[in-house]
């Protein structure tokens, strides 16, 4: 029993000695429980152990100086309770400048330093819980926006659908609008051989119905009225007087109006056989009847008319595939796991940096202006270029306008976590090579494990 007393007492007070030790963490104490010998840390040689900290440097690691400035390659160890521990090099140590918070690297100089761990410590806390509410703030902002992101993305997939059920439509519509140029073209080619065979009447078999009936159809809906009739349709043998109501009607089947199939039946049979009416001229003046190429000139309007509904149609078919190429572009385009970076396609961040204006817009370019109103580009979106851990982290713009050292100018962009969106710094470290920061909710990751501060008195 008293043996195992006497144990204890040795071992306790070789574990207060080696708390004595300066310099040293809590993991290294193991090393420095007092004996009659000391071995090097890195196992080059054994010192009596008297020799630690005595300020001679026997081991070539200088692990049996912790404490003093004797080794070139030691290191102290501040404790600095309350706040960050953390080593440094054991040069410094008693140098008069104090290092370590909790004074302990000054222990026999003349400089007084103070003990600032606690407050620091606590301005340290303030910032990291601030931090903390930022992130969280942000990671719940940032949860809404991948809300709206994927939303955004089916709405853009269901547009995306849109155009290129339109974009079929429209083709049909081509088809069929090229098929009455075609048809249009021929029917004018009838017309021309017709005049040329020296059938100037409108009993010719090659005439063509439609030509005539667009020539009387003046406002082009389809239908010739009686206003029309009026307007364009003459007696033969009283070419200036004005047909009657009653009389245009009579042309007309009986009706006020008639289509391209009632006109085939009716009114052109009325005007081939050319013994009681005739057309006039174009100008609607009273007796001065068409001239022989009438025909031509209605198969020529014709030619004009479906030249123009083609150009339309083919306009609008060429419209639709481009917008639909272009949000084919978009949306190959990688905005994050969970399209939480989608907000920020077709947005654009300014920031004011002495004379030059940055611009940065997301997924597309970065540019500069002066003051002048002289724009540059600084790059245009290139890739994703983050760490493996986190691709999301920077972005890449390149190929911009090129510097006049060689070279083009490009743009890295580093996101950052924040409770808002926007362009926080511009600098240019070299020649036409730009740095941004842009902070963002979407940067915002969660952090598994905070960084330890001493929160011990």
């Amino acid at each position: 029993m008293h043996f195992q007393i006497l144990f204890l007492t040795v071992l306790w007070c070789g574990f207060v000695d080696s708390r004595k030790i300066r310099g040293i963490s809590s993991s290294y104490k193991r090393f420095y429980r007092e004996r009659k010998s000391f071995l090097c840390i890195d196992g080059s040689k054994i010192i009596p152990f008297e020799q630690v900290n005595d300020d001679y440097c026997d081991c070539q690691d200088g692990s049996d100086e912790p404490g003093t400035s004797a080794c070139p390659r030691g290191r102290f160890y501040c404790t600095n309770l309350g706040f960050r521990p953390h080593y440094i090099p054991s040069s410094r140590v008693n140098d008069g400048i104090c290092d370590c918070c909790d004074a302990s690297d000054e222990y026999n100089s003349h400089a007084h330093c103070q003990n600032t761990c606690w407050n620091l410590g606590q301005r340290e806390r303030a910032y990291v819980e601030g931090q903390m509410r930022t992130l969280d703030e942000g990671l719940r902002l940032k949860q809404q926006l991948i809300e709206e992101g994927i939303l955004l993305w089916r709405e853009k997939q269901a547009q995306l659908r849109e155009l290129q059920q339109a974009a079929e439509d429209l083709q049909i519509k081509l088809e069929e609008h090229r098929r009455r140029k075609h048809e249009a073209d021929r029917l004018r080619e009838q017309t021309l051989k017709a005049l040329d065979a020296g059938d100037s009447g409108f009993r010719s078999q090659n005439s063509t119905v439609s030509s005539i009936f667009q020539l009387l159809d003046r406002n082009k809906d389809g239908s010739i009225t009686v206003d029309e009739v009026q307007a364009r349709v003459a007696l033969v043998h009283d070419e200036e007087r004005i047909l009657s109501e009653d009389e245009a009607v009579a042309l007309l089947g009986g009706y006020h109006q008639m289509d391209l199939t009632e006109f085939r039946h009716t009114l052109w049979d009325i005007l081939t056989r050319g013994d009681s009416i005739k057309i006039k001229h174009s100008d609607g003046a009273p007796g001065r009847l068409l001239v022989e190429d009438s025909p031509l000139k209605a198969a020529d309007r014709a030619v004009e008319m479906e030249t123009t509904n083609l150009k339309k149609a083919e306009e609008a078919y060429e419209t639709v595939n481009m917008e639909m190429s272009d949000l084919q572009k978009k949306l190959a385009t990688d905005y994050g796991t969970d399209w939480e970076f989608l907000f920020l396609n077709s947005q654009c961040y300014k920031l004011k940096v002495y004379e030059y204006t940055y611009t940065l817009c997301p997924f597309n370019q970065v540019t500069q202006k002066n003051t002048a109103g002289t724009e540059v580009s600084l790059g245009k979106w290139g890739m994703w270029a983050g760490t493996p851990k986190n691709q999301y982290s920077q972005m890449v713009y390149e190929n911009g306008e090129p510097c006049w050292q060689g070279g083009s100018r490009s743009t890295t962009v580093r996101l950052t976590c924040g409770t808002e969106t926007a362009l926080r710094s511009v600098k240019e470290p070299s020649k036409c090579q730009y740095i941004m920061d842009f902070q963002t909710p979407v940067a915002c990751q969660p952090v598994l494990k905070q960084r330890g501060i001493h929160s011990e008195l």
